[in-house]
């Protein structure tokens, strides 16, 4: 993911072709958007060097996937060549977040700190395994990582603009 010089990422990842679905060049997308479908509505998407851009129709929606076309893409020898394509929008392109909702994108890369001020460590990344978001921290000095839920009993303050969480001392959570 590229990122301008103020931290915040010029372009974000919507999902990735996981690999050619029949003889008529449809693909199968993993999609990390909302609803799966959803990969359609922001229009045509980018590979990641920018250099190439895909005009998604989706076809269906399975449990493996989005089902879609993709312009130009007409056989399954050039939809297998597109397998591992990484889907990206520019960040400019998509709409603010609401208030108190945030792109995974836009908080990896943030200082987590304590409530008073002592250093954590550095969000990593976001993962969700069915029952919330968790901010994946690494821990400043120590390398390994903790997973934090990412509620507003835990995470009290965000602010995107400082480059900064914080994270609230709750016994046992950070041990």
């Amino acid at each position: 993911m590229s990122e301008d010089t103020s931290g915040t990422p010029r372009r974000l990842a919507l999902g990735h072709i996981a690999g050619a679905h029949g003889i008529r060049g449809e693909v199968l997308i993993t999609s990390y958007t909302e609803t799966p479908d959803g990969i359609a509505d922001y229009g045509p998407l980018q590979d990641e060097a920018g250099g190439r851009r895909f005009d998604i129709t989706v076809v269906r929606v399975t449990p493996k996937g989005v089902i879609a076309r993709i312009a130009g893409i007409a056989d399954r020898t050039a939809a297998e060549a597109l397998k591992g394509t990484r889907l990206y929008i520019e960040r400019a392109e998509l709409p603010e977040p609401e208030p108190d909702t945030y792109y995974h994108a836009d908080l990896i890369g943030l200082r987590a700190d304590l409530a008073d001020g002592t250093p954590l460590g550095k969000i990593i990344s976001v993962q969700n395994y069915g029952a919330g978001d968790l901010l994946e921290i690494r821990r400043a000095g120590r390398g390994d990582t903790v997973l934090v839920p990412f509620t507003l009993a835990v995470v009290p303050a965000v602010d995107i603009a400082e480059g900064r969480v914080v994270i609230a001392a709750i016994a046992g959570l950070l041990d």
